[in-house]
């Protein structure tokens, strides 16, 4: 491949970089294109995509474009590809440790989320999170929970007072 192809390649991958707020780095050393084509359906059901990128153009594109991705040098090595996550970045995390649980031949080896770095084992402890949608659900129904506790204890005023009331006319008419 001549310098003007390598180029373009390093500026497509600084482009999606830039464009991902997660990148996962994984080992993809024995998987079938079967195999990769449904990582490829899973991950684009997670607002994410996972390419192939030569290691010494993904390390260039870093280094020169994206040096906020520095965390993730010492991660090409081997055969590898990237998961860019262009949506909810816990969910393709969450959808990148399921296939890897499922397919030995997978392997997560390292990802930056919101500018950190991160190992295996806190991806993994990011994956075990809620999702986005459920955390803003949890804490909707904290927020809520007081409000409805003293709705609940007015309203129970009033109803007694209609029973007192009741109970009063019942003695009364009988």
């Amino acid at each position: 491949m001549d310098r003007k192809g390598k180029e373009s390649l390093r500026a497509v991958a600084a482009e999606r970089l830039s464009k991902s707020k997660a990148v996962i780095v994984a080992e993809y050393r024995g998987l079938t294109v079967e195999e990769l084509t449904k990582l490829r359906v899973e991950l684009r059901k997670a607002s994410a995509e996972f390419k192939i990128v030569k290691n010494r153009i993904a390390k260039k594109a870093i280094s020169i474009e994206q040096q906020q991705f520095e965390g993730l040098s010492k991660s090409f090595k081997g055969p590898v590809g990237v998961i860019y996550a262009y949506g909810d970045s816990a969910q393709a995390t969450k959808t990148a440790l399921n296939f890897e649980k499922d397919h030995a031949n997978f392997k997560v080896t390292a990802g930056q989320l919101d500018g950190a770095a991160y190992t295996k084992a806190q991806l993994q402890v990011i994956a075990d999170l809620p999702s986005k949608d459920v955390l803003l659900a949890q804490i909707i129904g904290t927020l809520i929970a007081p409000h409805r506790g003293i709705m609940t204890v007015l309203n129970g005023v009033n109803l007694n007072l209609v029973r007192v009331i009741n109970a009063i006319k019942d003695k009364k008419s009988a």
